[in-house]
């Protein structure tokens, strides 16, 4: 999916960006010459996790982009508040928020230790809830204000609940604030709007979770962020409440060749299916 040019000049700010998804999703809008403000955790080189914020922001410029790098636990609230207070100084505005930053345990009860609920809980949903709230009054300020929450449709089917109860309801909490904040912020033109894979995406999480095999039936990462790119172009007062899958998104504005995706093109055909969607949709038929 080609750039159009819309996001140059705007500002982002995404959580967890030093790597993954939210890099790429960084990258993306960076070749447009939108501002980046990469809040995420790691400065220091994690011994097995790619990426810092710094390497990040040089990855940004290099791409066209300008890169504020902000060490930022989206469960302390003042360091939340200190990195949008920088962000505004340093551009004058935030115009996106990208909710990505996240924790996984695919755990049944009773193997889910409470330290590892809480994390869930305090990453998943309150910083969601934390990165929103903070970000919100310089939105509202905004043209053509958006919030991304990389998160699922809210499936109710007790089967995505059983296996990993916690889990399910860290991620459908940042689903929620989609579902309350887009219908209270819809009269003011703020968008508020979820983002899903149809597929795993090759991730550091997935790779700790399936090891390297996990790459064979999966995505890169640029799969989100040309749908997340594509969502963000729109305009906000009229795409609003949606929970969004990223072939869907990308189907829509025209791209037809998705092998270009797959971690490996040969199984293109025998993706993974994520979690919390019951089947392949539109996929299914390309």
């Amino acid at each position: 999916m080609r750039n159009t040019g819309k996001l140059q000049g705007k500002t982002l700010f995404i959580t967890g960006a030093s790597r993954g998804i939210g890099k790429a999703i960084a990258l993306k809008a960076a070749r447009d010459g939108a501002n980046i403000v990469i809040a995420a955790k790691t400065a220091e080189p994690h011994p097995k996790l790619p990426g810092t914020i710094y390497t990040a922001a040089e990855e940004i410029e290099r791409a066209g982009g300008k890169a504020l790098p902000c060490i930022v636990d989206v469960r302390d609230e003042k360091q939340v508040q200190q990195a949008v207070e920088a962000a505004v100084a340093k551009f004058g505005g935030i115009d996106i928020v990208i909710n990505n930053a996240s924790a996984i345990s695919i755990t049944p009860t009773l193997e889910t230790d409470m330290k590892r609920y809480d994390l869930m809980q305090n990453i998943n949903t309150r910083g969601t809830f934390l990165v929103s709230k903070t970000c919100l009054p310089y939105l509202l300020k905004s043209d053509n204000p958006h919030i991304l929450n990389l998160s699922p449709p809210l499936n109710m089917k007790p089967h995505w609940f059983s296996n990993h109860t916690a889990y399910t309801i860290a991620k459908y909490g940042m689903s929620m604030c989609v579902l309350g904040m887009s219908e209270e912020f819809r009269d003011r033109g703020v968008a508020v709007n979820a983002l899903w894979p149809r597929t795993t995406v090759n991730t550091a999480a997935v790779e700790m979770l399936q090891g390297s095999e996990g790459a064979l039936y999966a995505r890169k990462p640029e799969v989100m962020a040309d749908a997340a790119y594509a969502i963000v172009c729109r305009d906000a007062k009229e795409y609003t409440g949606n929970f969004f899958i990223d072939d869907e998104v990308l189907l829509d504005v025209g791209v037809k060749d998705f092998s270009k995706y797959a971690c490996h093109p040969e199984n293109m055909h025998k993706l993974q299916l994520d979690v919390f969607l019951d089947d392949e949709g539109p996929f299914a038929k390309l």
